[in-house]
C-alpha cells in the first residue's frame, strides 16, 4: 500500500536532524523546501552502484522538471545516526 506523499515526506524527515543542510551540485539549497516539493515525486528508477556503507548511492533519478539523468545522493551521520548533511547532484559514472 502507498502511503502518499505527506506521509513519504515525514517518514524522510524523520532520519534527519531538524537543521539538515542540503547541498546541491555543490551548492547550499533548502533543505526542508527540497524535502516537501520532492518527497514522493521524484525518485530513483534504479540503483547502479552503493558505496560507503550505503551512504553514498548512484542511479538514475526521475524528476519531472529536470527529466531523466544520473545522480547521487550522499549521506552523513552524526554520533546518533541522524543525517546532518545530504549531498545531492548529477553523478558521472
Amino acid at each position: 500500500m502507498k502511503l502518499g506523499k505527506k506521509a513519504d515526506t515525514i517518514n524522510w524527515l524523520a532520519f534527519f536532524i531538524s537543521d539538515a543542510k542540503l547541498l546541491d551540485d555543490g551548492n547550499p539549497r533548502d533543505f526542508i523546501k527540497f524535502s516537501t516539493k520532492t518527497i514522493g515525486r521524484e525518485y530513483f528508477t534504479s540503483i547502479d552502484k552503493v558505496e560507503n556503507n550505503g551512504l553514498d548511492i548512484y542511479g538514475q533519478f526521475h524528476s519531472d522538471t529536470w527529466g531523466d539523468f544520473r545522480t547521487y545522493f550522499k549521506f552523513y551521520l552524526n554520533k546518533d545516526d541522524k543525517i546532518y548533511r545530504l549531498e545531492i547532484g548529477q553523478a558521472n559514472y
